[in-house]
């Protein structure tokens, strides 16, 4: 399984679905996209505090406004190799928190509350 995908779905209540077909991955917490993956990951698009998204795409090439999704709280980050995995997955993290403290505070607290594997 792609590392990337593998990280995503290791977050806490994490699924994958498939609402644009099959060749597009939406990870989700309590009904909510924080990330998107084209199926051949050549990027992933997460949610992103929209002071450190306009520093991180002026820091790294790699990482562009959200790829048609709202370019001020999105970033596309190319997988070139520029980025190491940890730093893409500390912005999958990021984006998760974003998604998750946006949640209801009952779905959070369901999901907090939850017994999982």
């Amino acid at each position: 399984m792609d590392p990337i995908v593998e990280y995503c779905l290791s977050r806490r209540a994490a699924v994958l679905e498939y609402p644009f077909g099959p060749d597009t991955m939406v990870f989700k917490v309590g009904g909510k996209m924080f990330a998107l993956m084209p199926g051949d990951g050549s990027s992933v698009s997460l949610k992103c505090d929209p002071a450190i998204a306009e520093n991180l795409r002026e820091q790294h090439e790699a990482i562009t406004p959200g790829y048609h999704l709202n370019k001020k709280h999105w970033n596309t980050v190319h997988m070139d190799g520029s980025l190491t995995i940890e730093e893409v997955q500390d912005m999958i993290d990021h984006s998760y928190k974003l998604v998750f403290k946006g949640l209801p505070k009952s779905e959070r607290s369901r999901i907090e509350d939850a017994i999982l594997p």
